[in-house]
Formats: structure tokens, sequence, C-alpha cells
């Protein structure tokens, strides 16, 4: 018996657990004369590395076949060894894990990117039907980020991006902090070595010191603690470098003002124990106000449970302390493995383990409502972020999302149909834009219209921040928006192809985009305008290999094209902002805030000193008092709207009405109702019983803004609509 495989035999052995190690000494033997030959980049031998991560799992606690499965996890990939070959010698399930954790290396892909998105989606896939598929996949990376040090630079830092981006975060919503952690520190430390030395250093420095501190608040809470808990057991902690990092490097915080790099952790046998105990610390210790988290009652999204209280002793230093029990404390160390590790697999019930892999569901629907395969590394690093927000409806039913997430998330979090509904939100009680980001702690009341065809707004797919909201957006615009879609896909592209001076014939142009919606796996360029549309199909994504294409097959004379293009830009030269100013071509335009002038004014534009040219209505006060003064006369010049602009240009109306309940909800639905773009909303009490409302919108003229004002003047209690020039 070679050492690699005394070492995993001595693992077992020590695990307590029982293994067939017949079937895991074969499966070791089978890789390794698989693997014979093949060296990996630090010069060891090949099979070191599926033994590893083998024994990584061990320690975890994973069953025989996860074991056997991660011996053999790359024969399949980098050797003659096929599934049916391992199927019949350790059985299906074996064949599926390893399987699982192929990389598709033999399809042919466009980019990287390509590659890499769908290689996690065919991991994704295999996870919604094993779990184990993932355990191994990052018992894998693990051993691979411990030994990265052998790989070029560039090579480490690709995998550390990699391993931040997607595999941290997969750690982390399984629960698993032991591999989290490490993967964490071990990414950080090549994509920011410097920072991560710095760290390191000042750990290293403080090591005696934190050590005495850690023990004397321990030697202090057990004395107190231990005569009415006997079996209370106690342990301090230091947080990880990435811990440290995210909160000094990426919050701008002092080292001094992390109040958690310390931490004691007390394990107990109940709940009840457990705020028994958080009482006994708070009456021996001082705790810092707003620094209480109560994960027992609020489980975090991956199931983790704790009490955190920060508290200071006189004299010392501030410190965490986090109290649980035995059963939280196995999940909080090895997530969704402790069901491995301390209750032999998963057996009897499963509905609690449903609901801690329901997000593997919803990755995977952005499958198929996406068209754009990088939506699935999105969605790992937005919605399986390590912060959390938790927010109340005004039932008390909580929620759990990403930090960052807006009312909108919040919405489509409830129910879909009430996402799709939302006309507005109030947060705490008060009204608040769509675009409001969350914080813990907060109740927040959605409010919904039934007016037949309303729905969400395009807009909204670049406020929200989970990919759960996104996709049913996504999703009402494809199923009840389809001739909408084909039409704004259509502007869409046309509009591309001419800001890229790509020209064709009617002919040319249909058998382009015959051939693009081809390759892109429509069966019509309908259905392909109506992925870009509603938003399934990013065509800024596309449109580099649009333009190779286009190269390719229709343009062979390089420098005829090149003067094209420059004669039509000089031909097309307009001032900027949609408004040409007479004399001056390309010059910055910018509009006065102290008449706010729209499409259908008539406009005069001034040449400021450094600042381009400011643009007023014709019978503003500044421009008519301006044209009169003869030191200004020379600088004022005649200017236009450019009529086929399709600009939005913010405007301001003033809404005085009866104050009363519910006029800010019509308000709400008028503007859901109206489809444009707002930018602020400010509502104010009036001492003689009526309320003023400000808002702040994008129109596309004086037209518009009559239509928005018609609207606004139609709503129950409106005494006057106004435009805001100041």
């Amino acid at each position: 018996m070679d050492e690699l495989l005394k070492r995993i035999m001595t693992a077992i052995e020590k695990s307590g657990r029982q293994y067939d190690t017949a079937v895991i000494e074969e499966a070791y033997m089978l890789a390794k004369e698989a693997h014979k030959g093949q060296k990996r980049e630090s010069g060891d031998e090949y099979i070191t590395h599926p033994a590893e991560a083998a024994l990584i799992l061990i320690e975890l606690g994973m069953d025989e076949e996860t074991i056997t499965a991660a011996l053999l996890h790359d024969v399949v990939e980098d050797t003659a060894v096929t599934l049916e070959e391992l199927k019949r010698k350790f059985g299906q399930s074996v064949a599926d894990l390893v399987d699982g954790v192929t990389k598709l290396t033999k399809l042919n892909f466009t980019t990287k990117e390509e590659q890499q998105a769908e290689n996690i989606r065919k991991m994704l896939l295999a996870m919604a039907k094993d779990i184990r598929v993932i355990i191994i996949k990052l018992a894998d990376r693990l051993h691979n980020m411990r030994t990265m040090s052998a790989k070029s630079e560039a090579k480490r830092r690709e995998k550390a991006l990699e391993t931040m981006e997607v595999y941290a975060p997969l750690a982390h919503r399984l629960g698993i902090y032991t591999i989290k952690e490490e993967l964490e520190d071990a990414a950080i430390e090549y994509l920011d070595p410097i920072a991560y030395e710095e760290i390191n250093l000042r750990l290293a420095s403080e090591k005696e010191d934190r050590n005495e501190f850690l023990q004397l608040i321990k030697d202090k809470l057990y004395n107190r603690i231990k005569p009415e808990y006997p079996d209370v057991y106690i342990e301090g902690r230091v947080k990880s470098i990435y811990g440290i990092y995210r909160k000094v490097y990426m919050n701008g915080r002092a080292f001094e003002e992390i109040y958690d790099i310390y931490a004691v952790r007390i394990i107990v046998d109940s709940v009840n124990e457990c705020y028994n105990i958080l009482g006994i610390i708070h009456d021996m210790l001082t705790p810092i106000p707003n620094r209480f988290k109560d994960y027992i009652s609020t489980p975090k999204q991956n199931m983790y449970q704790s009490l955190h209280t920060t508290v200071i002793d006189k004299g010392q230093m501030p410190f965490e302390v986090q109290i649980r029990t035995w059963d939280m404390h196995h999940t909080a160390e090895y997530g969704i493995a402790a069901h491995w590790k301390y209750k032999e697999g998963i057996t009897g019930p499963t509905d609690r383990l449903d609901e801690r892999l329901s997000w593997i569901r919803q990755l995977l629907e952005v499958q198929k409502e996406s068209d754009d395969v990088q939506d699935i590394v999105r969605s790992i690093k937005s919605d399986l972020s390590p912060e959390e927000v938790f927010v109340f409806t005004p039932k008390g039913d909580v929620k759990s999302l990403p930090l960052g997430a807006t009312v909108i998330d919040f919405a489509y979090a409830i129910h879909t149909a009430v996402g799709n509904k939302m006309v507005g939100a109030k947060a705490d009680g008060k009204m608040v834009p769509i675009n409001h980001q969350l914080k813990t702690g907060m109740i927040v009341e959605i409010i919904t219209s039934n007016v037949q065809g309303r729905g969400p707004s395009r807009d909204w797919l670049n406020i929200v921040k989970t990919s759960e909201a996104r996709n049913k957006i996504r999703s009402w615009f494809k199923k009840e928006k389809r001739e909408e879609n084909v039409l704004e896909g259509r502007t869409e592209i046309e509009k591309e192809f001419k800001r890229n001076n790509m020209e064709f014939t009617a002919e040319e142009y249909e058998q382009f985009i015959d051939e693009i919606a081809r390759r892109q796996k429509y069966l019509t360029t309908e259905d392909f305008y109506a992925a870009i549309g509603y938003g399934g199909v990013s065509l800024t994504k596309i449109m580099p290999r649009i333009k190779d294409e286009y190269q390719r097959s229709y343009r062979t004379e390089e420098t005829p094209f090149i003067e094209k293009a420059v004669q039509k830009s000089k031909r097309e030269r307009k001032a900027s902002g949609g408004v040409i100013v007479e004399g001056l071509e390309e010059c910055l335009v910018k509009f006065a805030h102290c008449c706010n002038p729209l499409p259908g004014d008539e406009i005069i534009g001034f040449v400021t000193r450094g600042y381009g040219v400011s643009i007023h209505k014709k019978d503003c006060e500044n421009a008519v008092r301006g044209i009169e003064d003869e030191n200004q006369k020379g600088r004022w010049v005649s200017a236009e709207w450019e009529t086929s602009a399709k600009e939005t240009y913010k405007s301001t109306i003033e809404i005085l009405a009866l104050d009363r309940g519910g006029l800010l909800a019509d308000v709400s639905v008028a503007l859901a109702n109206l489809r444009i773009p707002i930018h602020s909303l400010n509502a104010r009490e009036l001492k003689d019983g009526h309320a003023a409302i400000e808002i702040t919108f994008g129109v596309t003229g004086v037209e518009q803004l009559k239509i928005v004002i018609s609207n606004f003047q139609r709503i129950s209690g409106v005494v006057s609509v106004e435009r805001k020039t100041r």
C-alpha cells in the first residue's frame, strides 16, 4: 500500500464511520493506473490531486459513493476510462457523480467565458439531481487553491477570481464555512497579495496578545456560566483574512473599527440555554448598541443559526460573542455536509433539505428565461452574496435578500403577481422610490394595481439585484409583449448597425439577420428580435462577433469604407443632447436649470466660458435679459431641436392637492401607467389641509409632458399641476 492510500485509510479509521474500504481502494488503484505518467504543474504525480480531494471529503464526513467519485473525478476527462466502465465497476450513482463534475471540454465555444458558463450550467443541473456533485467540486477546487503556487501568475489570478465569484459563494450558500473561508483567503492572496500580506503580518504580530486576550475572556465567561450550565463549551476564534479585507479595503474602515476580529463561541445543548446565556453575557459585559443579531429566530438562507452580540469589558477591546447549540454548530461548520457527517446520510423527511436547496432551482430558472449563458455567473455573484438583508412584510413574514436588493426584488420575492402589479412601495410607513435599497429590519408594503394590461417597466431590468426578479420581468415581457419586443429588438439592432457604420442593401440585411438568428439558435428572425426586446439576448455581448462576421462578409476594400464612414459622420455631425447649435459642431451642450427646456419649446443657446453651450427657453427671464445686455449679446446663438432625436429629458412638476388618504397611491398608479422613468418624488403636508408633491421624471418633449400633466389633473382632489422651471 503506497503512502497516499495509507493516508486515506488512516483518515477513514479516524472518522469512526463505516466505509467499504475495498471499494475505495479499488477506485484509488484504477485512478492511479489511469493517471499513470501524468504530472501536475508542481511536478507531483497526478494521483495526488484526487487523493487529496478525497481526504477533504472524508474530513467533511461524506459517504462512500462521494469518496469513490472524488478519487475518479478526473479519469473520464483526462484519461481513456469511460463513464460506462465506471458504471459497471462502481454503480450508476458514482458514474453520475463523476459525470456531474466532468467539464465540457469536447465542445467548441466562442469564448472562454462562454465555456465557463456552460460548465457551471452543467454542474448546477447535476447539483439539482444530487447535491454531492458540488461538494466534490468544492473539495477539488480547495486542493487546487492550496497548490496554486506552481501555476503562472495569470493562471493564478484567473482561478482565484473564479473561486471568489463562483465557488466561495456556492460554499457559503451550502453553509460549508470551513471550505468557504479557506477558499476566500486563498483567492485574495492572489488577487490582492499586498493587502493579504499586510493583514497576515498584522495578525501574526498580535498573535501572542490575541491568544492571551481570548484566553482571559474564555476563563471569565467559563467561570460565570459553568456553575449554571456544566456542559457549556467555549472556544475563541479570529476573523478570516478575507473577512477583515472586506471591511478594511472594500468598506474603507480602519482596522481598529472592526469589532468582530476576535470572537468567543459558546456552545450549549438547547435553544433556551442560548437565550439565557445571552442574558448572562449582557449582565456581565456592556453590549454595543445595534450589534445584536438573532439568527436563531431568523436563520440565514443557508440555515445558519446563532446569536451574535458584540460586547466590551472595562479596559478591553470589543469582541463578538456567538451562542449556539451543538446542532447549530455542526450546521454552521459543515453546512449541507452535516447531513452525512452527523446523520449518516439524508433519511426521513426532506422538506427542510428541499427548502435549503430551493436556490438551486432558482438559479436553474435562469436557463429557461435567458439565452445569455453568462447570466448563470452573474446570478451566482449577485444571488449568492454572503451579505444578506432581512426584510418584513406588514404581516410579519420575513424575506431574505442579497445586500443591495430593492423594493422590486422584494415584491417578486413575495410572488410573481405582486411584482408584475407593483406600482409603488412603502418602507417603514413612508413612500419610497422603486430603486430604494432595502435594509435589515425594514417593514415593506408593496402597492399594487389591478389595471388591465399593466405590468413591469423595462427600466426595472437595470434596477433589480436578484436574478429571480430579473427573470420574472423578462418572462412577463416575453409572454405579454411579443409585438412590442419584436419592434424594440429590431430598433435596437438597427441602431447598433448604424452606430458601427454597418450598411446593407435590403436583401443583404435580411440574409445577414437570418444567419445571425440561426447562429443564436432561433428559428426565425422575429424570435431573435423578440429575445433582444425582452432582454433574453444581450446585444452588447454578441455585437463583437456580429461585427467580425460583417467585416468578413461585406467589407473587402477597407479604404473606401473608412472614407465613406468619415463622409457620413461629417454629414450627420450634430451637437450633443439632441440639439443643433448654429455655427458650432459637436459642441458640449447643457440645459439651463432656470427654465429646463424640453423638445417643443423654442430655444436659444448661450456660449459659456469653458462649459460649452447652455440651452435656454427663448422666453426664459435670464435669456430675455441676457439678449438685451450689450456685454452678453454676442454670446447668444440660434439653436433648434434635432427632429429625429429620441432622448429623454428631465422635467419637474408640482402637484397641489387636498391632503387625503390614498393620494400617494393614486399618484404612484398614474406614474406606473405612464411608463416614464422617475428620478425623484417628494411629498409634504401644507398647513391649509393641502399636500404638495414634487416629481422629477424623464420625457421626450413638451407633448409628452402635456399628457403627463393631463393624467395627474384627473386624480381626485388635485387642485393644480404646474411645470417647475427652477
